[in-house]
Parts: structure tokens; sequence; C-alpha cells
């Protein structure tokens, strides 16, 4: 029930002159560059190209020590090249994440473009974030992390994470249609590596991980790999925690080049605080400030996952893959919060209690069936899956406010303290999720020049919810089809173009017509072979279609029905480059142009009235945004240092319009230096400059992440 926010529709940005500086160094960096291109050359044992697939070898390139990944990985639903794939696609490495030392999925995205991060700042139940103006699906090694979702990842799990954008149903079903991120789990190596690190950092941060994997058997058919981190911590507010221990371990059999088998089993705790419960309307206050209750306010999630993945070759190109997760989650919170109003006077503001405990199972699974073959000219991957997901959610939702034992609070005077509360559940609803899919992706190239991509999904749905406070059951039943058609043509070995037409459908709810999203996108890549590097530029028209809006019916109800439909143009440009062996650069700019094509919200003070939001933007999509980031070796070769710019332009708050953000420029910084080869320090600022601005609003503000650092000691063997 997040409804206590507002969310629907934008804005637009004014152009400071940090910001166009920001957006134009990409056009500069692309304009400076030599004609010509990266041929890659592969082990005749290990792989060969078909269609930009990788087959017979790894699943991707180890892009551990390189901020350019030069594959994608689906989930065992294709290795390709990131270059030749007919989609705007960033991908972020260890070796990126390391450099920034982005510890939560905001950070690690926050440097690509037309993601919107962190907008809801001090709320730390989940992970905030947009893509072209929607909320972003998000997938654990190519499947769906569903009932999942809220849970907050660690990137120390993660060897890369991977953005698609535009509508993915086609591979990864029910999907939102801005674009999708898949976090691609560490695994193990056929070799002996090891890394640990002990850290310090602002509001008492302290934490210590490790990293280490080796071969078990003299053949070297068994290799393992264990990542473990623990946290203990607070948070910028006060009476806030946010401690954390995660285990990874991982176990990998391949008697021979054709066949490999992983198991992957992980553990996620987080004992932490939900919210700070935000800050009044009328003046900036400092972050630190806390206007909750700390004796009701606490968020505990443990998280169980347990994968299983095999591949093997046949002979004549015939690939079989396969890949199955069972979770298990707990995750409750509770917590006071401002519920504050413009019209106030006074310094007493009303405060209010929101919670839910959530259990959740859930079990998916696919096989993957792919051929790769030639035909004189023409080269041919054909792909065939079947997928299944079958999840289960029982949540309790709790809300009181003054009638419940809430007090106010003065915040000239603050007694946080409310003392006991009776809090009643307003939702109590035990769901089930069963989608059965299959999917078909086809690859035509001819003359490794032209490539042709269909693809085509079908997911049968089936829904039950049994509403437990008012003992009655309801269910229902979808069958959606989704579309994917995209022409690439290689100019050169080094310039591609393509062209694409997507569809998603995004995951249903009982009742309701799901809402279909459509994406037109044209894009240029160019992928040098004097460095190596990745520049990318693409733009689209995003559209979505039965979307759910308040209707005013002819006896006065308001009902919910799938009338609206929205809109999304915009422009995207990203590169990445090691332009020498000791500095690499990063950077992004990013226009969207949103609308409420039509469209409709439920005001319910001081009774329910039906709004019109028609020619509205959305809300958190900020017509404007870019990025900077570049880390430079010195030339002793013991020295690094680092250096980032982000520019987020303003966005509205609500779906009226009527309230929106001041744009900003944010900066970060890193510095390294390394005492032997295997043993080095780095020190890391997030903001700053201590830049403090409000990036959500709805019953109290929010304030983005004030300034932090981090300075860590690892070593590696």
């Amino acid at each position: 029930m997040d409804n206590f926010r507002s969310d629907a529709s934008r804005v637009n940005t004014s152009e400071s002159t940090a910001h166009k500086l920001l957006w134009c160094l990409p056009i500069l960096a692309y304009s400076g560059l030599a004609y010509s291109q990266d041929q890659t050359t592969s082990d005749q044992n290990d792989s060969y190209r078909v269609n930009a697939i990788t087959v017979y070898g790894q699943n991707y390139a180890n892009d551990a020590d390189t901020t350019v990944a030069k594959e994608l990985w689906v989930g065992g639903k294709v290795a390709t090249s990131v270059a030749d794939t007919p989609a705007l696609i960033s991908v972020i490495t260890e070796k990126e994440i390391a450099q920034r030392n982005a510890t939560t999925t905001e950070e690690v995205l926050q440097y690509s473009a037309g993601i919107l991060t962190d907008y809801y700042g001090t709320d730390d139940r989940n992970d905030y974030f947009k893509i072209r103006g929607y909320n972003a699906t998000t997938y654990r090694d190519g499947m769906t992390l569903g009932s999942m979702r809220s849970v907050r990842e660690d990137p120390y799990a993660y060897e890369r994470v991977e953005v698609i954008r535009g509508g993915n149903s086609t591979l990864f079903g029910p999907a939102e249609p801005g674009g999708s991120v898949n976090f691609v789990s560490k695994k193990p190596k056929f070799e002996r590596f090891g890394n640990s690190y002990v850290s310090y950092g602002s509001f008492d941060h302290k934490e210590l991980g490790v990293d280490f994997g080796d071969t078990l058997n003299q053949d070297e058919t068994f290799a393992y790999r264990l990542t473990a981190k623990v946290q203990d911590s607070d948070l910028e507010y006060d009476h806030s925690k946010n401690d954390a221990h995660m285990i990874l371990a991982g176990l990998t059999w391949q008697p021979s080049l054709d066949t490999t088998a992983t198991l992957l089993v992980d553990y996620l705790n987080r004992d932490g605080t939900a919210n700070s419960g935000g800050y009044p309307f009328d003046k900036e206050y400092d972050r630190s400030d806390y206007f909750g209750d700390p004796n009701h306010n606490q968020h505990d999630v443990e998280r169980t996952n347990i994968s299983a993945q095999l591949a093997h070759y046949f002979e004549n190109g015939l690939k079989l893959s396969a890949n199955v997760r069972y979770s298990d989650l707990d995750d409750d919170y509770g917590y006071l919060y401002i519920s504050d109003n413009e019209g106030r006077t006074g310094t007493v503001v009303d405060r209010a209690y929101l919670g839910s405990e959530t259990s959740a199972e859930e079990l998916i699974g696919n096989t993957v069936l792919q051929y790769d073959t030639s035909f004189e000219r023409v080269d041919s991957s054909t792909l065939v899956g079947l997928e299944y997901r079958d999840a289960s959610t029982q949540t309790s939702s709790l809300y009181t406010d003054g009638s419940g034992g809430v007090s106010p609070i003065d915040v000239a005077n603050p007694v946080n303290s409310t003392g006991s509360l009776s809090v009643p559940a307003y939702a109590n609803n035990d769901r089930d999720y069963k989608t059965t899919s299959i999917f078909l992706q086809q690859n035509l190239s001819l003359d490794d020049r032209y490539i042709l991509t269909f693809g085509v999904r079908h997911d049968y749905l089936d829904l039950s919810d049994h509403d437990i406070l008012y003992s009655a059951t309801s269910s229902d039943d979808f069958s959606e089809t989704s579309f994917r058609a995209a022409l690439t043509y290689k100019v050169s070995d080094e310039w591609s173009t393509y062209i694409s037409q997507v569809e998603s459908v995004a995951p249903p709810t009982i009742g309701v017509t799901p809402e279909r999203g459509e994406q037109l996108e044209f894009g240029v890549k160019y992928a040098p072979i004097s460095f190596n590097g990745l520049f990318s530029a693409a733009v689209y028209d995003l559209k979505k279609d039965d979307v759910t809006m308040a209707v005013v019916k002819s006896n006065g109800d308001i009902e919910q029905e799938t009338v609206g439909k929205t809109r999304v143009r915009g422009l995207d440009l990203e590169f990445k480059a090691e332009l020498t062996e000791d500095f690499n650069l990063t950077g992004n700019y990013a226009y969207m142009e949103s609308e409420v094509v039509s469209g409709s919200i439920t005001q319910y003070t001081p009774a329910a009235t039906v709004v019109s939001i028609e020619d509205n933007e959305f809300t958190e999509t900020p017509n404007h945004s870019a990025s900077l980031w570049g880390y430079y070796t010195l030339p002793n070769k013991t020295m690094d240092v680092g250096l980032g710019a982000r520019y987020i332009g303003s966005y509205y708050f609500n779906a009226e319009n009527t309230k929106k953000s001041e744009a900003a420029t944010l900066l970060d910084a890193a510095f390294a230096y390394r005492f032997t080869k295997d043993a080095s320090l780095s020190v890391n600022v997030h903001n700053l400059t201590d830049e403090q601005h409000v990036v959500g609003s709805g019953t109290a503000d929010f304030y983005n992440p004030g300034r932090s650092f981090n300075a860590s000691v690892s070593y590696a063997w």
C-alpha cells in the first residue's frame, strides 16, 4: 500500500550550465573517433560466431577486468554480442562496480542512460529505479525475481548487472515496457583466485567481505566459489541501522567442454530500519533529523535461493540448457511517518503507521533448445524454450493513524515515542501465480552484414487470490502473446545500425486487462578497433495501452477501468571506453518526453473525486539527465583517481503536475593506492559537495542521500 505517495506523471527541465556541459561530452567523444573496427577472433576449439551468438564455449567473455563488456548474457536464453544486439544495452561490470564502490542497485545503475534511481531517498525498503519513465522489471540469471522483487539486492553477489531497454516480454515474459535489469550471479571459475576486504565509512559503517574459489580435483572437473559479506552500520538519520550479511556458494561440474552444470545457494539477511518517515514541507531539515518512533521502525528480510544451471552442446550446432531456481522469503517492516499537508500552521505535524508482513515462495525454471547452422550465405540460429513459474505470496498490510494511538509530533521540540499502538490489518491476502510459457526466437544473418531477428512468446497465466479478512476467493486467467522484430545492418566492422519493434505485457492483476507496451526504436552503435570501447545512440517511441484509470459511472460510482494510455519519446546516448590501458571513461545523456495520452486519478479529499491528468507528464521522469565517470591510473602505477558527475533534471512528484523537484548536479570521487601488487587502499566519496534536494514528496518530503565516504583495504591472492 504505497498509495500514501503520489505516482503517475512528470516534468520539463531547466538546462543549467553544468547540465549543458555534461550532455555535450558524449557528443564530443563521438565526433573525435577514428573509423575502424574490432574483429574478434576466437579459439577454433572453443567457439565460433553464428549470427552474433556465441556457441561451443563460455556463455560470455570474462569481463571482470574491463569496464567495456562485449557480450550480453540472459540466463541461457542466448549469449549475444552487445554491439550487434538490436537494443540499447548497458552492462555494468564487476570492475566498474568496484571503481565506484557501488553498494546498492541504485548506485550501480545511476551512471546509465535513461535511468532514474533513488527517488524516495531515505525510504530503504526497496531498490527504486525507473527506465524510460516506467518501473523496471528485474531478473536474476535471466529468470524473473517476481515476488522477490522487494528485496534490496547486494551487488557484491553479482559479476555484472545488465540493462536491456525496451519491452522484453518475448524472452522474459510479463514485463514493464521501459526496460529490464538482469543480475548475473558470481559463479565458480576453473582457476584459483581470492580476494578479501575490510572497510569503514560514514554512519559507523563497518564491512567485511571475501570472495574465493578453486578447482576441487586433480582432473579439474569440479570448481567451487564462496562469496560472503558481513555489514554492521547505521543510516544517515537518527535511530537507524543497516545491518546485513550475505553468503553465496557455488559448485560447477564440467566433465567435458560440452557439458557444464552449476549449483548455487545464496542467503541474504537484512536487519535494518525501513524508513526515516520523511520531513515536513515547511523548510529544509537536516538529514539526521528523525520524526518517527524508533520503537516501531524496523525492517527484517530473510531470503534463500537455490539455483541450478545445466548446459550441454551436442554435435552439429545443437545446444540444450536448463535453469531452475527455488526462492523462499520473509519480509517484515513497520514505521511511523510524517503525514503533513501544505496548509498546516504551527509546528505540530500528524503521523501515521504503515507496516507489512510478507512470506513468499517461488519456483521458476526453463528449458531452452538452440540450433545453429549455415546455408551458403545465410547463418541461422533458432531458439525455442519452455518456462514455468509457480509463486505464492501471503501479505498482511497494516495501517493506523491517530485513531490507533499514533500521536502527532512537535517538530520544534520532537518527542519520538508514541507508546503502544493498535494496528489493524487493512488487507490480508494469500495469492498464487502460475505461468506456463513457450517462446521462439529466430536470427538470420546474410553475409554477416544483415541480421534479422524475430521473436514470439505466449504466456498462460493462472492467478488466484484468497482474501483472508473477508473469506473471499477470486481467480482469473490470461493468455497473452507478444512479438519482437528487428533488423540490424552492419555498415562496417566497426559500425552497425538497427531498427526494432518490441512488445511487452505487464504482470496482470485479477479482473484487470493486462497493460500492454509497444516500442519502436532506431539505434546506431560504434565499436572501434583502435581501443576497447562501445558508443551507442538510440531514439525511441514507447507507448503503453490498457492502463488502469479511475472512471466515474453514470450512477456516480468510481471504478477502475483499463482505458488509460501513456507515451514516452526520447533519445539515449551512452558510451563506455577504455581509451588507454590506464584511463577508462563512461558517459551518457538521455532526453525523455513523457505524456499521459488519456487518463485520470482519484482524489480522496475531501471526498472521492476523479481528476483528469490528460496531457500531464509522468512522475519521476526528468526531461534531461546525464552523467560522466572517469577513472585514471597515474604513471607511477601505484595510485588511481576517479571523478564522476551526475545531472538529474527536474521532474514532477505528483500525477497532477502541481509539485516538482529542482534540477541538481552531484559529484562522486574515488582514490586508490596499491601498497603491493595484491594489497591496496581505496577511498570513495559519494555526493562530494553534500548537495541536498527533495527527490520525492507525498505525505512528506524525502531528500537525496547525503555525502558519505568509505575507506577499504583489500587483499588478493
